[in-house]
């Protein structure tokens, strides 16, 4: 599903180059549970910037479903970003004038779907977050838990390939972030392959499979299983 080849990734600040990422190999297979964990400045974030299609390598191949991204035009991409990949973030991004189901429907409008098919595919997302008696609250009317099943139900509404969580707890108080982490190992459990960034070891622990990127490197790649032996 997702192959990462050799990737780096440079930036330009002022006459210095950053190395974010200094040749990453990685796969991760369908229906695998996948945390990044690091450090700032560790390059998790731009891992999740070139996974989720938002950035480009500046070397490497990075192969998502059998094709190499780098043969992607600009309206390819972002198909990809609209269909394959359903995105959680930290801060939600939700409309705040905008009721539930009108923020889980926004991605289906780019899709061309039909209004009463967009409002079925939403309930139906917003059933499966436990928030089918909340779809007509706006933001401020909803706990931060209950916005964040908000986001996770606007990334599931497309049925995307891989859920991609960029510190999906991380606004959230412990038992709040515990939720979320319940909520997100169902739908890990019930298919969903899922990758999500996180600086926080408790978050991590709860994947399958754990990434530690330091210094744009990966350091080690182990199963949540081996290392509790």
């Amino acid at each position: 599903m997702i192959r990462l080849q050799g990737i780096t990734k440079e930036y330009r600040m002022g006459d210095q180059t950053v190395h974010a990422l200094q040749g990453v190999d990685l796969q991760i297979e369908r229906n695998e549970m996948v945390a990044f964990i690091g450090a700032s400045g560790s390059g998790k974030s731009t891992m999740m910037n070139i996974v989720g299609c938002l950035d480009r390598p500046s070397s490497g191949e990075y192969w998502l479903n059998g094709r190499e991204v780098a043969t992607m035009s600009g309206d390819d991409l972002a198909r990809v970003r609209n269909q394959e990949i359903g995105f959680i973030f930290q801060s939600f991004h939700l409309l705040p004038r905008a009721s539930a189901i009108d923020n889980v429907a926004q991605p289906l409008i780019y899709r061309g779907v039909p209004l009463r098919e967009r409002m079925a595919l939403a309930t139906e997302a917003l059933q499966r977050v436990g928030l089918g008696e909340r779809m007509h609250h706006r933001p401020n009317e909803l706990s931060g838990g209950q916005r964040q099943r908000v986001a996770i139900a606007r990334a599931l509404v497309g049925k995307p390939s891989i859920l991609l969580a960029d510190e999906p707890t991380g606004n959230l108080d412990s038992a709040t972030s515990l939720d979320i982490m319940n909520l997100i190992r169902e739908l890990h459990a019930g298919g969903q392959t899922v990758v999500i960034v996180t600086h926080e070891p408790e978050i991590a622990d709860q994947c399958q499979r754990v990434v530690r990127l330091r210094d744009g490197r990966v350091m080690s790649d182990t199963l949540v299983a081996e290392r509790a032996a």
